[in-house]
């Protein structure tokens, strides 16, 4: 069960968006894999995709076709990653593009493909073909739910989020769903996140926009260290609510892309709540750094131990792997005098050593919860970043052991 999380909250529909899933056979039976998501005409769309050189190839048709045309469909598979699969595995993502493209009218250029699932294995295009007519048939604006579903791979439950705002006196919505649950550790992008608005916001605005909510978000998370080949997060404006066009000057474009942010927030979070085999939700907070990227050095060093992350999951305060984990982070001239850690309101290390008020009990205290705030202080400048991770258990082994049996 994911922590702090039970179930998906109500998602409200978007104005210009209708959503189908079908259960194409793709890797499953009898489970709704694959996902129909329809835009009006006038929807702009930005995305950020991962970095990982064996990106998939739904990631480079995509990435074409967003450069190329503003989209009026996405087609999206889970069960297969279609990654690692060569010319072939283009050709395919391309011909999806074209089978849903002919029946929905559009260009093929409008279709954005996403695949998620085993990676080197060829696209069974044949099912996809064949599930495409009942998905266009049943598009609905209440299908955020059932496409949230759909996406899931290891995933124990499905993730989404919903706000409104106002701009200029009109009513706007945001709603999104993502999926993931290992393999994270996004550069530049998320596992699967499809983000879409209302709002009416020019093209290089929105881009703009989706990557500072990436970067404070999605780009903050990890479970295990590991960038998957087929990141990608989408946020798409439909542009048919009557608030007014934001530009990166309009008065309210901040407001807009603050909320964008704290859905991307919130998805992100949610993503670790689920973590494979996840016991425990952490943050990890670094300040007194010089810069940004030394924060995120230490923070994510910290969260990527194996040694802090199995001490987690047995409860265990032993308060000296994260001491070591920060001194190994690799900081030129880092003065250990000056640093100070605390579990959650627990100071554990004062002036480079163990703190002279710390006892077992109060670490074993913070350790037992489920979620733990860990934080470091470097005392050498002012920056601070946070970062969100989970414990590694033996069932997130388990898990990965047996992905493709």
């Amino acid at each position: 069960m994911p922590i702090g999380y039970s179930e998906l909250p109500l998602l409200l529909p978007v104005p210009g968006v209708r959503l189908a899933a079908v259960a194409a056979g793709i890797r499953y039976r009898d489970r709704k894999d694959l996902v129909v998501i329809e835009l009006a005409e006038s929807s702009r769309g930005a995305a950020v995709f991962t970095r990982n050189a064996f990106c998939a190839a739904p990631v480079t048709i995509a990435r074409q076709h967003l450069s190329l045309r503003p989209p009026r469909f996405m087609l999206i598979n889970s069960g297969n990653a279609n990654a690692g699969t060569g010319k072939r595995g283009l050709e395919d993502a391309q011909a999806s593009c074209r089978m849903l493209a002919q029946r929905a009218g559009c260009a093929p250029e409008q279709v954005l493909p996403f695949s998620t699932g085993v990676i080197g294995e060829p696209l069974p295009v044949e099912r996809i073909d064949a599930a495409l007519d009942g998905a266009l048939a049943q598009l609905s604006e209440h299908g955020w739910e059932q496409a949230a579903h759909a996406i899931m791979t290891t995933d124990t439950v499905a993730k989404g989020v919903s706000k409104t705002l106002q701009l200029g006196g009109h009513p706007i919505v945001i709603t999104g769903i993502a999926k993931g649950a290992g393999m994270i550790r996004p550069d530049m992008a998320t596992m699967l996140a499809y983000i879409a608005t209302d709002a009416n916001v020019a093209p290089d605005a929105l881009q703009s926009c989706l990557q500072q909510a990436v970067e404070a978000s999605f780009n903050r998370i990890t479970v295990d260290g590991d960038t998957s080949t087929n990141d990608a997060c989408v946020l798409v404006a439909t542009g048919v609510s009557a608030a007014p066009l934001l530009d990166r000057e309009h008065a309210g474009y901040r407001t807009f892309c603050d909320a964008v942010a704290e859905v991307c927030r919130r998805l992100a979070q949610l993503i670790v709540r689920d973590a494979e085999g996840a016991t425990k939700f952490v943050s990890i907070s670094v300040a007194g750094g010089r810069d940004a990227q030394e924060c995120l050095q230490v923070a994510y060093t910290v969260a990527h131990s194996p040694l802090v992350k199995t001490a987690l999951y047995a409860s265990d305060p032993n308060w000296g792997r994260i001491l070591a984990a920060v001194g190994r982070a690799g900081l030129a001239d880092l003065d250990v005098d000056r640093v100070q850690i605390s579990l959650g309101d627990v100071c554990i290390v004062h002036d480079g050593g163990r703190a002279p008020q710390y006892s077992e009990d109060d670490g074993q205290r913070v350790m037992n919860q489920d979620e733990i705030h860990i934080r470091i202080e470097l005392g050498r400048g002012g920056a601070s970043e946070t970062v969100w991770t989970s414990d590694l258990s033996d069932e997130y082994v388990r898990i990965n052991a047996e992905y493709r049996s």
